[in-house]
């Protein structure tokens, strides 16, 4: 395939962004101001900061960002990571680090565009996809049967985005197997991680259980700061670190310094930051519900296990790309039709809205929304 390639979501989101007064289009939770970080953080960490000399930090990451982030896994730890400016430089440097001309990657669809599109780029893939009919679930032997003699890369994603649903414990342990049997690499991309409504369902990172396994995480989603533009990725295989390490020498070489100050007291200070977050997802998350509720004959919802985006059908008779349309061109409601999560892999379901519910005008916009609806 060509690359790069329109990116449907963002694409989307730019044509109608002048429209939008209530971003229900929103994948992350509402965030915070430095003040707030700070004062989360401890006021003790305010003139370090502000001290602090604009250099380059190294890079991999400044030793108290790495140290950070390590406190975050069970065996990973600093030298088995490096940071990177947001996910999207990670997942294009760790798959041209991963991938070359005759290999084959496995990637689970719907996904965020990048998992795909530059896996596509460096070789053949196949699709797997996620079961909408039944809680957008995975069959495990659906991936064994994708495999291919030179099946090099598994590319999974659990909190889903953007559907919110989790595999079991059971079946992560299963692609580890299935992975770890042929020597393919397992990319996860964990970047709801913690945002799990039960925490019972809260999948272990993929690099502290195998070898092979490679953990991308990054600060926008669970922890509501996109503004830092810091993301991470881990592996236990030092080797394949090094290669990726010279990938990044050609991207952005390092991060800002005080992006990555600020993700370190974020991860520091993350048991407050997360009860935060989820407090105010739990809370709208039932008002989501309760809206959905009133029009039966038009939303169907199935429950996102983790994270701040609900996929819902719609089932009104002009399709859920007219409806998204027609709905933020006259309201200001922005909410993202399923036709942007397309897949040149597999067939997606065009009859969905992905609504994202971690803002904190949530209910206003649903007011709004119901109004419109009603008339």
């Amino acid at each position: 395939m060509s690359f790069p390639q329109d990116f449907r979501l963002i694409s989307y989101l730019s044509k109608l962004e002048h429209a939008v007064r209530f971003p229900l289009s929103s994948s992350y939770p509402e965030s915070m101001s430095i003040d707030t970080l700070f004062s989360l953080a401890g006021e003790q960490h305010r003139q370090p900061v502000m001290q602090a000399l604009l250099d380059y930090p190294p890079l991999r990451g400044t030793p108290e960002l790495l140290a950070a982030i390590g406190d975050t896994f069970e065996r990973i730890s600093s030298e088995h990571i490096i940071s990177f400016a947001g996910a999207d430089e990670a997942i294009y440097a760790s798959f041209h680090a991963l991938l070359n001309e005759g290999d084959h990657a496995i990637v689970i669809t719907p996904n965020y565009q990048s998992l795909e599109s530059v896996a596509m780029s460096r070789c053949a893939v196949t699709g797997v996809a996620l079961d909408a009919d039944h809680g957008w679930a995975l069959d495990v032997e659906q991936v064994r049967a994708a495999l291919r003699p030179n099946t090099t890369l598994l590319v999974i994603n659990f909190p889903h985005n953007p559907t919110g649903a989790l595999i079991s414990h059971r079946q992560l342990d299963q692609l580890v197997s299935l992975c770890r049997e042929r020597g393919i690499w397992l990319f996860s991309d964990e970047v709801y991680r913690l945002t799990e409504f039960d925490p019972a369902d809260r999948l272990p990172q993929v690099a502290d259980i195998y070898e092979r396994g490679i953990s991308l995480n990054v600060t926008s989603k669970a922890y509501g700061l996109p503004g830092l533009r810091i993301g991470w990725v881990a592996c236990q295989d030092k080797e394949w670190l090094l290669k990726l390490e010279r990938m990044k020498q050609y991207l952005s070489i390092c991060n800002s310094l005080p992006g990555e100050m600020l993700t370190t007291l974020a991860l520091n200070a993350r048991t407050a930051i997360l009860a935060r977050v989820m407090q105010r997802s739990r809370y709208h998350l039932r008002l989501l519900q309760d809206f959905l509720a009133r029009y039966p004959q038009l939303f169907e919802l199935t429950l996102p296990k983790a994270g701040v985006l609900a996929f819902v059908r719609y089932k009104g008779p002009e399709g859920a790309e007219k409806f998204a349309t027609r709905l933020v061109e006259e309201t200001g409601v922005m909410v993202i039709p399923s036709v942007t999560y397309a897949s040149e892999l597999t067939a997606v379901p065009e009859d969905f809205l992905r609504i994202g519910f971690g803002r904190a005008n949530v209910a206003e916009a649903l007011t709004v929304w119901g109004e419109w609806l009603d008339r």
